[in-house]
């Protein structure tokens, strides 16, 4: 088989699904919506950046200028919903021209925004499968009626769909999927890796490293970064809330350091002895510290099945995470994490007291967790499971 994916080359996630597909011997191409190197693993590998995707390439430019992107993160973004789907008129002829040359028996396209739209604008004359993250249909579907008109046909045009939970699947039903077309629910991450986790930790180098003090039982990790969809501001209101019960906290939050918004609230709070903003870390540096960190918390208003939820049961980190219906296939709460309203910012300073307050019911947690990771998202399962998909599109593999 010949599978061609369109996806953002510079994601995890994208990489990650490589990592996954390389096993079953595939031919496999890329279509990148965002500069980026070839990874290792396509036989063929193209740069389409659909939607200003060039703007979001490799880092470059300065300080100053990552600054300034950070304070346009929001206004751009609209701007994006608004002016991005013009771009798929100049694009989609070039992805017709690429499957023409490649010759490939599939796309798959990792994301509907921009992704699903572009392979649908090119009207492709070979199945078309869609993975759906965890925002295309509660969040960027809804971002100009563009999006939203471009959403429903992706949807009605796909011939297969990957989601990573099964609300998505009702979801992408009521926006047009054919319910009798193939559907699969797996990990958006490709599954991870058991056997290998272990041997993939890095440990912070400095200066990050000297400033993790204090006990590891009482760490507390938020490695959500600062999104559209994540309630950043809530985050900090609640630390003061935890530390009248518990002075010695320490909150760590990968993707911070050098964030406008996070600094100010630091500021404000005066929460610099609690409070270790961090860079963007490498994933084995980010991983050392689920290793390490008691409890992980995410105060997201949209999420499918985040990565880092996977990762945090996978690595024994207790999760504390807002009262989504996708994160309830798979937090049950009391048990292996706890599911928070996020309108009650006292309730959730109180659920991280308790998960901190209580090692038995972590270790428990932990205990759980691992054997949900094992029966649902491990790598050789979801590889099973994705060899068994793709052939039902008439393609062999």
């Amino acid at each position: 088989m010949h599978l061609m994916l369109v996806a953002d080359g510079r994601s995890p996630i994208t990489r990650a699904w490589l990592a996954m597909l390389r096993p079953l011997g595939w031919r496999l191409s890329l279509v990148s919506t965002y500069p980026c190197p070839a990874p290792p693993e396509v036989a063929h590998f193209a740069v389409l950046p659909v939607a200003f995707g060039a703007a979001g390439g490799a880092a470059s430019g300065g300080q100053g200028r990552a600054t300034f992107r950070k304070h346009l993160r929001q206004p751009l973004q609209t701007l994006r919903y608004w002016l991005g789907p013009l771009s798929l008129s100049l694009y989609a002829p070039r992805l017709r021209r690429l499957v023409h040359e490649w010759q490939p028996d599939l796309v798959h396209a990792l994301r509907i925004p921009y992704e699903g739209m572009l392979a649908t604008a090119a009207g492709l004359p070979l199945p078309l499968v869609l993975s759906i993250w965890g925002n295309d249909l509660t969040l960027h579907a809804y971002g100009s009626p563009w999006m939203r008109q471009l959403t429903r046909r992706a949807l009605r045009r796909a011939n297969g769909l990957i989601t990573d939970c099964r609300r998505d699947l009702h979801l992408a039903r009521l926006w047009g999927f054919d319910p009798a077309r193939p559907s699969l629910v797996v990990p958006g991450n490709g599954g991870l890796d058991l056997e290998r986790l272990p041997t993939q930790r890095a440990p912070l180098g400095e200066p990050w490293a000297a400033r993790l003090q204090g006990d590891e039982a009482h760490w507390v990790l938020n490695p959500r970064g600062i999104r559209q969809y994540v309630l950043s501001d809530l985050f900090f209101q609640i630390i003061p809330l935890v530390r009248e019960r518990l002075p010695d906290v320490r909150f760590l939050c990968p993707g911070m350091a050098g964030q406008p918004q996070a600094e100010a609230w630091v500021r404000r709070l005066r929460l610099d002895e609690a409070v270790v903003l961090l860079p963007s870390l490498p994933q084995g540096q980010l991983w050392d510290l689920f290793a390490r960190a008691a409890v992980m918390i995410s105060l997201a208003t949209h999420d499918g099945t985040p990565n880092t939820l996977l990762e945090a049961m996978a690595w024994g980190c207790f999760p504390v995470v807002g009262d989504l219906e996708s994160l309830r296939e798979w937090i049950c709460p009391g048990v292996n994490g706890l599911l928070v309203d996020l309108r009650q910012p006292q309730a959730i300073a109180e659920a991280v007291v308790l998960a901190l307050e209580h090692p038995v019911l972590r270790q428990r947690a932990a205990a759980y967790n691992r054997e949900v990771i094992r029966t649902r998202a491990d790598i050789n399962l979801v590889r099973r499971q994705v060899q068994e998909f793709f052939p039902q599109f008439g393609v062999s593999d």
